[in-house]
Formats: structure tokens, sequence, C-alpha cells
């Protein structure tokens, strides 16, 4: 596994840096990009990779524990875990829906057309049936 999973951290954006971290981090895992069975970097290491305090690398892995895509152990760092997703409850797809919605908003504000919006949905759904 790589030092640094093509994870990065914008200090500028306001998303704080561990739910960057998180959200980058789930992405790779579902994509499976990290597998199962793979050894996350330390905290430290990634803390030093990203320019981030070892505790914000920390507070992620616990978030992506608590979901159940690590085992965190201390000294040891974090594996990734065999998954499998549960199946969605209604005011899950309900917030993903309106999460969607206000996506596809932005995109569209910006100049993205409907037909490309619907292209990249269709390939990042096909990207995540083949894991």
């Amino acid at each position: 596994m790589p030092r640094n999973p093509r994870i990065h951290v914008d200090p500028d954006a306001s998303t704080p840096a561990n739910r960057q971290i998180v959200d980058q981090l789930r992405a790779l895992l579902v994509e499976g990009v990290v597998r199962p069975g793979d050894v996350l970097p330390s905290v430290r290491r990634l803390g030093i990779d990203l320019g981030v305090h070892f505790n914000t690398v920390a507070d992620a892995y616990r978030t992506l524990a608590s979901e159940g895509w690590l085992a965190v152990a201390h000294g040891r760092g974090a594996r990734v875990l065999d998954r499998r997703s549960p199946p969605a409850a209604d005011d899950m797809r309900r917030a993903f829906e309106q999460r969607l919605r206000e996506l596809a908003a932005e995109a569209r504000a910006q100049g993205v057309s409907p037909a490309q919006i619907a292209r990249a949905l269709a390939e990042l759904a096909a990207g995540l049936r083949s894991r």
C-alpha cells in the first residue's frame, strides 16, 4: 500500500481536515483502491505526509473504524476490514437524494450540462458495481 494513497488536505477548504481525510479514504475504500487487508499509514506518518496533526488523522481513522471500515489497534496502525454495506434506511436514501440534487444544481450553475452530469453519474455507478 502506498504511504499516502492519493489523499490530500486543502487547508483553505471550509471542510475540516479530518472530514477531508474521511471522505477521501472512504471513496478509496468504496472504489476498491484500498482493499481489505491493506494496512494504512500510521497516524503520524499520514499526518506528516498531509501536513496535519496526527490527532486529526487519528480522528479520521476512528470515524472509519466506527463505520466498520477499519480495525484500529494502538501501536499496530489501521487495517482495512472486509465490510459489506448494509441496506440503506429510508432517511439515508432521502438524504442522499437531497445531497445529489444539491450537487447537480451546483454543477448546473457552474455550466455543467445535464448530459455531462448523467454521464458522470453512470460512470461512477458502473465503477461501484464492479467492486
